[in-house]
């Protein structure tokens, strides 16, 4: 058995949120990929090995690694470097992707949840991460999301075009047998579809409940890209768990969404992201739509936050893109914080898209028995959701991936 022993650190989770507090001056020991135990330094190493491999991390404050659960790792926008990437072979693509997860894990983002990828090769990336041929984080994924004929996104092969009541129920049991952990639907228009509007509607009533029962009969849930606030009330009578962007949400829908327990996951950086479009090659008709989208999509966050909605960490854009200065997954995050505070912020990233994953017994705290997927900065993040720009170590199940120097100076892993 591999036995670590973490100390020099304080750890906090999302727990925080619901009133638990940190522990200082604390410790964690790590057996093989799993926490075997955490609390204050003297009583772990009291209960620990004398021959653990020990890791100082010098001062710094520890928490479960970030869960973005709005993940593209093939996105390919309109524009120019979108197009390089809808040219990429199969090959090419699976190794695109991988340098993705790579890369997403090295920002101390250790799990992801994807909502549509070329080809299934989120399938063959999740394989090859699972089997430790290829860094990157732990998958859970939609494989293709359905859209009806010409809707949403109809224009890649992360789609499958589907219409009419069989003809969704045959697209969500293609992606189970897949090996889906979910189903993502687009009932909506959104910003990257030329010949839509954000409020378009794109399924009718019996298509979105055909997607939604024939999900939940085989144990998934359902998460739908959707914009307009009457698309959104009409799927979540119907059993949605958790909508995606929802651009034009009121407090009326907000308050169903909070009464039925369906979760929401932002993605504020789609509307407010002008430097990445721009880096991207995004033509002007949908810089313009996404842009003017911006205000109306604070609203309806702040409506859904004020409604008791659960809000998650979903980026859209790529967890690991360099952007203002730090990622997108952070930057998204300091977004939500803005109007959640950090505490709400953490338990976002973390402990929430676990729950709503259904992995919350191996993800999302730092408790004994959950995989130690675990990260280091040398600020509080219960402070500022800014200090996750300083995330200078991280481990996934046990095995450090990135281990850098603390601000004072000395490596401490």
């Amino acid at each position: 058995m591999n036995t670590v022993v973490i100390t020099g650190c304080t750890v906090a989770d999302g727990r925080a949120a619901e009133g638990a507090s940190p522990v200082t001056d604390a410790a964690i020991l790590v057996q093989d990929d799993r926490i075997a135990d955490v609390g204050p330094r003297r009583d772990v190493l009291g209960r620990s090995s004398p021959d653990a491999t020990r890791i100082d991390l010098g001062g710094a404050y520890v928490t479960p690694g970030l869960v973005n659960m709005h993940t593209h790792l093939s996105l390919s926008l309109p524009g120019t470097a979108g197009d390089q990437v809808k040219d990429l072979n199969p090959y090419e693509l699976a190794l695109y992707m991988a340098d993705g997860a790579r890369r997403t894990l090295h920002c101390g983002v250790t799990t992801v949840r994807c909502v549509a990828e070329k080809d299934h090769a989120d399938f063959a990336l999740r394989r090859a991460i699972d089997a430790g041929r290829v860094p990157g984080p732990r998958v859970f994924t939609a494989g293709r999301a359905l859209v009806c004929t010409g809707g949403h996104g109809h224009e890649g092969t992360d789609t499958l075009e589907c219409d009419g009541v069989d003809g969704l129920r045959r697209g969500a049991r293609a992606q189970i047998k897949a090996g889906a952990d979910l189903i993502k639907v687009m009932i909506s228009g959104g910003i990257a579809g030329r010949h839509e509007a954000i409020d378009t509607p794109q399924l009718f009533a019996d298509e979105m409940a055909a997607v939604i029962d024939t999900a939940h009969a085989w144990g998934r849930k359902v998460t739908a890209h959707a914009g307009p606030a009457a698309v959104i009330a009409q799927a979540v009578e119907l059993g949605l768990d958790c909508v995606e962007h929802g651009y034009q949400l009121t407090p009326e829908v907000a308050a169903l969404m909070a009464a039925r327990g369906t979760a929401l996951v932002p993605t504020l950086l789609v509307t407010r992201c002008k430097e990445f479009f721009d880096e991207l090659g995004v033509p002007e008709w949908m810089q313009c739509r996404s842009l003017g989208a911006g205000p109306a999509h604070l609203e309806s966050f702040a409506a859904a936050v004020a409604a008791g909605v659960e809000v998650l960490l979903g980026s859209d854009m790529p967890p690991y893109w360099s952007f203002e200065g730090t990622n997108a997954t952070v930057r998204e995050l300091e977004h939500m914080a803005e109007v959640i505070g950090p505490a709400r912020a953490l338990y976002a990233a973390t402990l929430g898209p676990a729950r709503w994953l259904r992995a919350d017994a191996d993800l999302g705290t730092v408790e004994p028995g959950r995989y130690a997927d675990l990260i280091a900065m040398d600020e509080d993040p219960l402070a500022s959701a800014s200090a996750f720009r300083g995330v200078r170590w991280v481990m996934k199940g046990g095995q450090v991936v990135r281990a850098e120097a603390a601000a004072g100076g000395r490596r401490h892993a």
